[in-house]
Order: C-alpha cells, then sequence, then structure tokens
C-alpha cells in the first residue's frame, strides 16, 4: 500500500454500475463486462487525483470460480471474490481488518455503495461511505477539473532548447543577464 495515499476507498462494484445511470445504460445495452470496464477505467483518474488506494469489489458468488484482484494500475485494483463470497461481506471483512489491526493506524476508509446495510456496517467499523450517485458526481466533477486543468497549460514548444518553451519576456529578461545587463 503505497504510503502517500490520503484513504482507501473500497466500492461495490455491482451496486455502483446499477445505480450509475450511465453504466447502467451501458450494462443494458452491451453487457456486464464493458459496465465494469468503464467504471475501473473512471476510477483510475479519480484514485491517482485524489491520492486514493481505490478497490473496486465484484461478486463472484454467482459464478463458480476462484475470486481473484486484478492490479489496474499502482493505486487501483478490481477485486472478483470467491465463489459463494459477495462484495459486502469483502467490503465488511476489510473495513474490520483495518480496523483492528495495528498496521493500519488510523486509516481512513471510504466505502461507496447505495446499500443501506453495507453502508451502517461500514461506519459501525469506523469507515466513511458515500453513494453510488455521490461517487459518480464526484467522478465526472474531478474529470471536469482535469480537463479544465489541461486547457489552461499552454502548448510546449517543439523547439529544440530549452529557451524556446520561454515566454518572450523571460527570453529577454534571460538575454540582459548573459550580456551582463542583468
Amino acid at each position: 500500500m503505497p504510503s502517500s495515499i490520503s484513504a482507501i476507498l473500497l466500492v461495490d462494484g455491482y451496486n455502483v454500475i446499477g445505480l450509475w445511470s450511465q453504466l447502467r445504460d451501458l450494462r443494458e445495452r452491451h453487457g456486464l463486462e464493458p459496465a465494469r470496464r468503464e467504471l475501473i477505467e473512471r476510477l483510475i483518474g479519480y484514485s491517482a487525483f485524489h491520492d486514493l488506494d481505490t478497490r473496486v469489489v465484484f461478486d463472484s458468488h454467482y459464478r463458480n470460480s476462484r475470486g481473484n484482484c486484478e492490479t489496474i494500475v499502482p493505486n487501483l485494483q478490481a477485486i472478483y471474490t470467491d465463489f459463494g463470497q459477495t462484495a459486502d461481506t469483502y467490503i465488511e471483512k476489510t473495513c474490520a481488518l483495518f480496523k483492528r489491526e495495528a498496521r493500519y493506524p488510523k486509516q481512513r476508509t471510504i466505502v461507496a455503495t447505495s446499500d443501506r446495510a453495507q453502508q451502517l456496517t461500514a461506519i459501525g467499523y469506523g469507515a466513511e461511505w458515500m453513494s453510488a450517485q455521490q461517487l459518480a458526481s464526484e467522478v465526472e466533477c474531478t474529470a471536469n477539473r482535469v480537463r479544465r486543468r489541461q486547457k489552461n497549460v499552454p502548448a510546449r514548444s517543439q523547439g529544440r532548447f530549452l529557451s524556446s518553451s520561454l515566454d518572450p519576456d523571460a527570453r529577454q529578461r534571460l538575454a540582459r543577464m548573459r550580456m551582463g545587463l542583468g
């Protein structure tokens, strides 16, 4: 777990897909896999921007398969639970672990779900929670902030020298300094 993270975000994947209108529509039109991929894609930038260690948890209790953990990027993992285990159970166990383990002192944990029972359980373990709609809103707001920042970044000069990337005023001051006119 990176030491610079501000919090751990546990996302109840199918709950969020079912309640996040764009993901729900994608699931209905193209199936579950594209909706899962889209949720993960949207959480990558959000997690990086907010320094979150994000774990998107998907139920495997309807499939007879072993659980697995897929690291998408260093700060985001997709967790597929074991057969018979729900995402709720995984999230509850993780919250309990963070509360009782000494190696996670005062670790800020956030659970994203609109499942009321899950919210109450997470709070009982000292975690914060946000609804699926709140997560959707925050992810979209963060994406907009990033786009605005990228628009305001001046285009990089294609010149071969460092001075090519300086504004004309800075270049003129540098030239005067070189000539000793400081």
